[in-house]
């Protein structure tokens, strides 16, 4: 384009003189080479700088390989510590661990048996003894073991204890104020065992089962259940007793005496024969069946209950 406008120019200017022609067409010619000299000049210098993009930073320079590099930044792992086991306080009549022959020494007794808030369960671990309980231990049971006796330190100072569940042991013999002081207690179960004598019970008893054992005619205190106000349940199932364990409380809703050798029954026994209004509404399950006694022999003896005992009429 610059060497067409530069003949143009030359022919409209005709009358110029041939000298100023060759000046003019020479300055032209510079012109256009320096020019194009100076372009070639000035791309090299900038291709020859690294191209670095706008808002990027070049890469930082590491020293050392790259295995070293991860190996200083890698963090370093928490060394495990052992663990200790926690042991949870215990205490009652011992220092909470279990001592026997047949159990491991020195060990919590909730970490042998089960312990759900104030519940202990002890069922077939074939225990010889009562294991020390926490204090506030409400439930115990300790069904399917091996223990033989009863002692009054086995209960002492628990205070919320409410049920002691000893089913199917082999309890020959229990101290007679195993169970005193004991002020929540409410409910005894010692069936299936070797006893001979019951023990003196606390006056808050609301149920008794001492059912299958060998409780004789000298085995039961005299008037043992009478300040028992509470008591509703009263099982002596399956002994050796030959009489009803009388004077029994107004509260008492069912007497199973089943199986035992109870031969006669007096018109007094459960009336008050001074009083012929009086009814005992609460007594409505009695059972005499399985002992060698004829119930009709004494019909005065049932006109305040609600129901009449069951056992032999003949």
């Amino acid at each position: 384009m610059i060497f067409i406008q530069a003949f143009k120019t030359i022919f409209k200017f005709k009358m110029i003189h041939k000298k100023v022609t060759f000046l003019m067409l020479y300055f032209i010619f510079y012109h256009v080479y320096f020019k194009m000299q100076f372009s070639f000049i000035f791309n090299s210098l900038l291709l020859s700088f690294p191209q670095i993009e706008i808002g990027t930073l070049p890469p930082p320079e590491y020293e050392g390989s790259l295995e070293t590099q991860n190996e200083v930044e890698q963090p370093k792992e928490e060394e495990e510590l052992p663990l200790k086991p926690q042991l949870v306080p215990q205490g009652s009549g011992g220092s909470g661990v279990l001592m026997g022959p047949d159990t491991q020494k020195d060990m919590p007794i909730c970490l042998l048996c089960t312990c759900l808030g104030g519940s202990v369960y002890c069922d077939d671990l074939n225990l010889d003894s009562v294991p020390p309980l926490p204090k506030d231990t409400t439930h115990f049971y300790a069904r399917y073991n091996r223990i033989k006796k009863i002692n009054k330190s086995d209960f002492a100072s628990m205070n919320k204890l409410k049920r002691i569940d000893l089913t199917h042991n082999e309890i020959t013999s229990i101290e007679d104020r195993a169970f005193m002081g004991l002020p929540e207690l409410e409910e005894v179960v010692i069936r299936e065992n070797h006893i001979s004598q019951l023990p003196s019970f606390p006056e808050t008893m609301t149920l008794i089962d001492a059912s299958h054992n060998n409780i004789g005619s000298k085995g039961i205190h005299r008037e043992a259940f009478k300040d028992m106000t509470g008591l509703l349940y009263l099982y002596l199932t399956d002994n050796h007793i030959d009489y009803i364990p009388v004077p029994l409380p107004d509260s008492l809703r069912s007497l199973h005496l089943q199986r035992n050798n109870i031969q006669m029954m007096h018109e007094d026994t459960f009336c008050n024969l001074q009083d012929f209004s009086y009814i005992r509404r609460a007594l409505e399950d009695i059972r005499l069946d399985g002992n060698p006694i004829n119930l009709s022999r004494t019909p005065q003896a049932y006109i305040c209950l609600p129901r009449i005992p069951i056992g032999d009429l003949i």
